[in-house]
Parts: structure tokens; C-alpha cells; sequence
């Protein structure tokens, strides 16, 4: 018995990679107010988390002196913080949008047009917000002025918010 053993060679994988075409920031440049929208729709739901958690422990009789300390008010607490970091950074490592970015059409890219990467979202949203609101909102005057409409947070992270989906061609490498 002459057991005859062939190897089928694998067909030649092709990987795809993204490429942004035509990619113009000004062009592109997402509205202050339509900015604004956004971020007020994240904060609104940030807020919602630990007031719902104050509003249950009130349902269940915690007294109002201990309420701020209570389990259930340090429970939502973390979930918010937890929503945070995964609608400011996560989210937005793999589609460039928040929940609100997502309801308005904008999204956050690199300066290139590709998506933003994970230090790039936590230094926007960290640092950049933190000097922002040290500067009483002055920060967020640079996307006024500026003709890509990028804000302080925006310069500090190389990122630029645009308005619009994401125009991708695919390219064999």
C-alpha cells in the first residue's frame, strides 16, 4: 500500500488595508454647533448613569445624609467613569465616533483622515479637555478660528473632527 500524500499549496492570501482617498480636513470640517450637539448628547448620557443611581437609592429609603457614600450611588459612579472610557476611546478606536459623534455624523481621524489611535483618544480626552476647562472654553474657540475647524484637544492629539462617513478604497498589498 503506497499511501501517496500531496500538499495543496494555499492560494495566495490578499490582505486588505485602507486607504483614504481624497481626504480634505477643511473640506471636511465638522460645524462648531453640530460639535457641540455631539458632546452635549454624551454628557446627557455620562449623566444619566449616576443621577438614575441616586434616584434609586431614594427609591429604596437610603437616607439622604449617606446617599452620596451609599453602594449603589459608588456603583453608578464606576459605570459612568467605565461608559466614559468606552464611548470617548474605545468607540471611537475602531469607528472614530462616540455615541453622540455616531447621531450627528461626525467623526474624530488623524490629521491623515485614518482612524485615531488609543493614545491619541486619551490624550484628547484627557489632557486636551483638562487644559480646555482650564482656559474657561478657550479651547474650543480654536475650532472657531481655525480653518480646519481642529480645537485645543484636537492640536494636542493630532486629530481633526470631520463631518461625514468614511470614503475608503480597498488596495492589495
Amino acid at each position: 500500500m503506497n499511501a501517496r500524500v500531496e500538499r495543496a499549496v494555499p492560494a495566495k492570501a490578499v490582505r486588505t488595508e485602507q486607504v483614504i482617498v481624497d481626504f480634505a480636513a477643511e473640506r471636511l470640517k465638522a460645524p462648531f454647533l453640530l460639535r457641540c450637539g455631539a458632546i452635549l448628547i454624551d454628557y446627557i448620557l455620562l449623566i444619566f448613569i449616576p443621577v438614575s443611581s441616586l434616584l434609586i437609592g431614594r427609591l429604596m429609603n437610603i437616607e439622604s445624609s449617606k446617599l452620596l457614600n451609599s453602594e449603589i450611588s459608588n456603583t453608578g459612579w464606576l459605570i459612568m467613569v467605565l461608559l466614559a472610557l468606552t464611548n470617548f476611546v474605545i468607540f471611537p478606536m475602531f469607528s472614530g465616533q462616540s455615541i453622540g459623534k455616531m447621531l450627528t455624523g461626525l467623526r474624530v481621524v488623524r490629521t491623515d483622515g485614518n482612524i485615531a489611535s488609543f493614545s491619541q483618544l486619551l490624550v484628547r480626552h484627557s489632557i486636551g479637555y483638562l487644559l480646555t476647562i482650564a482656559t474657561v472654553g478657550l479651547g474650543f474657540l480654536f475650532s472657531i478660528l481655525n480653518p480646519k475647524g481642529r480645537a485645543l484637544h484636537d492640536f494636542l492629539a493630532g486629530t481633526v473632527v470631520v463631518y461625514g462617513q468614511r470614503r475608503t478604497e480597498k488596495k492589495e498589498i
